[in-house]
């Protein structure tokens, strides 16, 4: 940047004389008298169009990331070497949590050196803590530039406290005498209310600094070796004035330290936000899956990129009566904190609608009325919900909208479920959904995923779904993680703008030796042969150490079961890991468990399975109700 001319009498210089370039040779002017090659007025104009230019680009530099880091790299560069020899940025660490005591009185702050440009000053103090009542929170707290000082001078003398507080006594005494420094707060926005307060609106300092004999710095930094080798008389003469920083170059410091202030406050506004985002989708995302009898499961989830805002995509798998399993893969349309929001509410409703046990076309017809009911503005988002039924070895899936699941048969073929009814996506409203059985015998897989899987910037998405079923072909002999694995390996690198949501299930299926099931009409009699049968089966499978307990929980259960229902009474026996029992009726009502009095002869039965089982619970099942009890098999038999 090309400076100011010689100032008139009685008017302060533009920029320092060190940076001011050799004067042009005296000519003739136009009407003949000898002076300087440009008149005065048109070497001014030139020179404020050339300072105007300077200030819109650096304006423009500071201003295009928001990444906070970014547009600290960006001011140091602005500013060295155009305006100073060397630039240092301080910013204050954020509070941390709990550090305000109750009576809201904030710890010392703490400024941590984020950029040094042309120095190693501060490097050995990268977090400086301001003393109270000492010079560097005073300086936070007055807001107002520090400096110009220079050292060796009586006003250098005056601020000498605030750098040695910033950098140390020793190392601000390495610094040559005649060295300028000058501090300019970073300020971010104001806020009333419940926001920042006054004095937490610095959010740092920012120090140039000017060294002493910069002439020969100006030859080097003008690449003419030959003339930084040696010293011209002026140049000498120039290298022994002290530095100094002029109120112009103060002004347009100060200018571009306002410009980088509120950049920097936008910055970590921008980070904080998507920080914020980022772990409230998380948070809603379940941390692990369950492992159900019949089926293995993996999941995997990779946020957008830095530039992306956060998306909604989420995963789910959902337990339900008889050893089955739902699984869940849904994407909220567009990027922003709402979608993630949108996405915890519609995972929620999932959850309680496959609770219920409904089909999954029901589950997608009631997400759909959900999602237009929050709020005013439209919410879409596609889904696909299926549920697994290890014993029967069938499973059912429904779509609104979304990728089609990639289903693995047991010979190795990779089939893309595009013949499923799509429907449309969750909160259009008035659409009708469908779901569809299909096999899954053992050996099979099933992949669910969202489409920043298979669409990018540079690959369309049929292509994307036509490498992702190639990939995955000859896979069925993986497990969900390494189908997992398989699928991410499509991804080109660096180019991902959207997240990704995977959810794997292997299918293993229960074989039909391990699943003992009857019906039992509602008679006086049917606890007695419930008991029975549940014997048999027990001893059948080598479980006799586990019969007397058993039979004596299913009596109970059995006889609530027949004291409510019209239609016939379901007992089933399944054995894995565990021994589960499960009886199921026609009455809605769920039992809850509560303890008898002295007297009454009834209200035993729940406490005396909770006492005898491990685990047990209770489920509505369409119209009715299953009511189910575990424990663990004896280590000799134990299945693993």
């Amino acid at each position: 940047m090309r400076d100011l001319p010689p100032p008139q009498a009685g008017q302060p210089p533009a920029v320092p004389a060190q940076r001011r370039p050799p004067p042009a040779p005296a000519v003739a002017t136009g009407n003949g008298t000898p002076g300087s090659g440009t008149p005065l007025n048109l070497r001014v104009r030139q020179a404020v169009t050339e300072r105007l230019g300077y200030l819109n680009d650096a304006t423009r530099l500071i201003n295009t990331s928001l990444d906070p880091a970014a547009t600290v790299r960006s001011l140091a560069k602005v500013l060295v070497p155009a305006l100073a020899d060397a630039a240092l940025v301080h910013l204050r660490e954020p509070d941390r949590p709990g550090a305000r005591g109750r009576d809201r009185i904030a710890p010392p702050p703490e400024l941590r050196l984020h950029r040094a440009e042309g120095t190693r000053l501060g490097l050995g103090r990268r977090v400086v803590a301001a003393r109270p009542g000492g010079a560097l929170e005073q300086a936070l707290l007055d807001a107002a530039p520090a400096g110009p000082m220079v050292l060796g001078t009586a006003e250098g003398e005056r601020l000498r406290p605030l750098f040695a507080e910033l950098y140390g006594a020793r190392a601000l005494a390495g610094l040559a005498r005649g060295t300028a420094l000058l501090a300019l707060p970073l300020r971010g926005r104001e806020m009333g209310g419940r926001g920042r307060r006054r004095e937490d609106s610095v959010l740092g300092l920012l120090v140039l600094i000017r060294r002493p004999g910069a002439a020969g710095d100006l030859h080097e930094a003008s690449g003419d070796p030959a003339r930084a080798g040696r010293q011209e008389p002026d140049a000498v003469q120039r290298a022994k004035e002290p530095a100094r920083f002029d109120p112009a170059d103060t002004q347009t410091a100060a200018h571009l330290a306002t410009l980088a202030g509120l950049a920097v406050d936008t910055a970590q506004r921008y980070t904080r936000e998507s920080e914020i985002a980022d772990e409230l989708q998380r948070s809603m995302l379940p941390d692990h899956l369950p492992q159900p009898h019949g089926v293995r499961l993996a999941h995997r989830y990779l946020p957008g990129e830095a530039e992306s805002q956060v998306g909604g995509d989420w995963y789910d798998a959902i337990p339900l009566p008889g050893n089955r399993v739902a699984l869940i893969v849904g994407d909220v349309m567009g990027h922003s904190l709402t979608s993630a929001a949108v996405m915890g509410q519609l995972r929620t409703s999932a959850q309680t609608l496959a609770a219920l046990d409904l089909p999954p076309h029901e589950v997608l017809y009631h997400l759909d009325e959900q999602a237009q009911r929050l709020g005013r503005e439209q919410h879409l988002a596609t889904c696909v919900f299926a549920v697994y039924d290890p014993i029967a070895n069938r499973i059912v899936v429904a779509n609104a909208g979304h990728m089609p699941p990639v289903l693995i048969h047991p010979d190795g073929r990779a089939e893309l479920l595009e013949d499923l009814p799509a429907g449309a996506p969750i909160g259009v409203g008035g659409v009708d959904f469908a779901s569809q059985e299909l096999a899954a015998p053992p050996g099979s897989a099933l992949l669910l995923f969202t489409d920043g899987l298979v669409e990018t910037r540079r690959r369309s998405l049929s292509s994307g779904l036509e490498r992702l079923r190639e990939r995955l072909s000859g896979a069925h002999q993986h497990s969900p993680e390494q189908l997992c694995h398989e699928a991410l390996r499509i991804l080109p690198p660096g180019d991902r703008g959207d997240d990704i949501a995977l959810l794997a299930a292997a299918f293993d299926g229960i074989p039909a030796n391990d699943v003992a099931y009857w019906y039992l009409q509602p008679r006086h009699e049917t606890p007695g042969r419930a008991r029975r049968l549940a014997g048999h089966a027990l001893r059948r499978w080598g479980l006799d150490e586990l019969a007397e307990n058993t039979e004596l929980m299913v009596s109970e259960l059995v006889t609530n079961a027949v004291q409510h229902a019209k239609k016939p009474v379901t007992l089933r026996l399944v054995r894995t890991s565990v021994l589960r029992c499960e009886v199921g009726d026609d009455s809605p009502q769920l039992p809850r468990r509560r303890k008898a009095g002295p007297e009454e002869e009834r209200g035993r039965g729940l406490e005396l399975v909770a006492k005898c089982a491990d685990s047990w619970g209770s489920t509505r099942l369409g119209g009715g109700k299953v009511v189910w009890f575990e424990q663990r098999l004896p280590l000799r038999v134990h299945r693993g």
